[in-house]
């Protein structure tokens, strides 16, 4: 099973479950049905905001760890600037 099909059954997996238990299907409280399951979908999406956010700021925080990965980018660099020099754009 490929990455993008086990990504799809999750989410249709979980997507089943909430609406099963959104519409009553499955019988909870009204105080959690009425008034928590509804913020459910935000919540997971700010929580997801976070983890990637995070993610993100500790790959940028420890990228210098990567000495290799890090003389490359600057290679990468310096050849884009000379590639745009050449080609008559100025990025001072």
């Amino acid at each position: 099973m490929t990455k993008a099909s086990e990504t799809v059954l999750a989410i249709f997996t979980l997507s089943a479950i909430y609406f099963s238990l959104l519409v009553g299907v499955i019988p909870l409280p009204k105080i959690v049905q009425q008034e928590v399951l509804p913020v459910v979908p935000w919540w997971a999406l700010v929580s997801f905001g976070c983890y990637a956010l995070g993610t993100l700021g500790y790959g940028v925080f420890t990228f210098k760890d990567k000495e290799d990965k890090y003389h490359e980018l600057l290679g990468e660099i310096a050849e884009a600037k000379e590639f745009l020099k050449k080609n008559g754009v100025d990025i001072e």
